[in-house]
């Protein structure tokens, strides 16, 4: 087996795994290239099947491009889609593009809380009707306890202290240093009542191995990531008042792959176009002790 091989197949069962462990369980899906791939993964899993919701957080602040990219696939692959928002905060305007909060604010409001909430079914859920291809506003619903995730070591941090299987409280606190040993691939996945678990199948994927199983599987991603003749493209997808592009003429997944084997980005962070991350010396992992993703 080649390295993908082994990787693929290591993420396939611990998808398997998540799905036999846990009865509440619901994946996020960000739009991005790594959480496509965990959705690309998990119907190889299941052949071709995605039997757990995926859920998408929706700041209102997204590139509407991301938004189309995320309905299109939906219903393509007749995907069980949730949506959850901070209604509250938008409406009020209580954001950082209104000027009211600063970016870390902002980011703990329209996604730590609202992921938090609509996890928990405190908040409402907005659920894709394939009968009519719209979204129906539903109250509440079961709490989703164990959550997958498409985080990968290499990209933050913060993200290297994760575990495959990563408990968190009942309110989805983490406790960095109270992480279980993961040894010789085993996994720990009996955790006590009221414990919430993030599961990370990416986990020990690097940027370039998502780029290359793209390239080899031919997965659909969105051409944000792609050149489109002003030398910029993003590396990292998130909302628009905080999110840069990078310099870079690849305009295809061929030209990436090139890319990052260049080592053009080797000593750029892959999410240095991310000004959230910047605001307090430690802004992602302050945002991910509260719940983020």
């Amino acid at each position: 087996m080649d390295q993908l091989d082994t990787i693929e197949a290591q993420s396939i069962f611990i998808l398997r795994e998540a799905y036999r462990s846990f009865k509440n369980l619901v994946m996020l899906w960000s739009v991005g290239k790594d959480s496509t791939v965990l959705l690309w993964l998990t119907r190889k899993a299941f052949f071709g099947h995605v039997p757990i919701p995926l859920m998408h957080v929706d700041t209102a602040f997204k590139v509407p491009a991301m938004i189309e990219y995320r309905d299109r696939f939906a219903r393509e692959w007749k995907l069980n889609m949730i949506v959850g928002k901070n209604e509250k905060s938008l409406e009020a305007k209580e954001t950082f593009p209104d000027g009211k909060l600063t970016r870390l604010e902002c980011c703990a409001a329209l996604k730590s809380e609202a992921l938090k909430h609509t996890l928990s079914g405190e908040w409402p859920r907005w659920v894709l009707d394939h009968t009519t291809g719209e979204y129906v506003k539903q109250e509440g619903g079961e709490p989703f306890t164990g959550v997958i995730v498409g985080a990968r070591a290499d990209e933050e941090g913060s993200r290297s202290k994760e575990r495959y299987f990563s408990p968190r409280d009942r309110h989805n606190d983490w406790d960095v240093g109270d992480q279980p040993p993961e040894l010789w691939n085993q996994f720990k996945t009996d955790f006590a009542p009221g414990t919430h678990v993030r599961i990370h199948p990416l986990l020990d994927w690097t940027e370039l191995n998502i780029w290359e199983y793209i390239e080899r599987e031919n997965i659909p991603i969105i051409d944000l990531y792609f050149d489109h003749g002003n030398g910029k493209r993003y590396r990292s997808l998130g909302c628009m008042p905080c999110t840069s592009p990078v310099d870079s003429t690849a305009k295809n997944v061929a030209e990436v792959i090139e890319e990052l084997r260049s080592g053009k980005f080797s000593n750029i962070a892959e999410r240095s176009g991310r000004e959230q991350d910047k605001e307090d010396g430690a802004g992602l992992e302050t945002l991910r002790r509260d719940g983020y993703m």
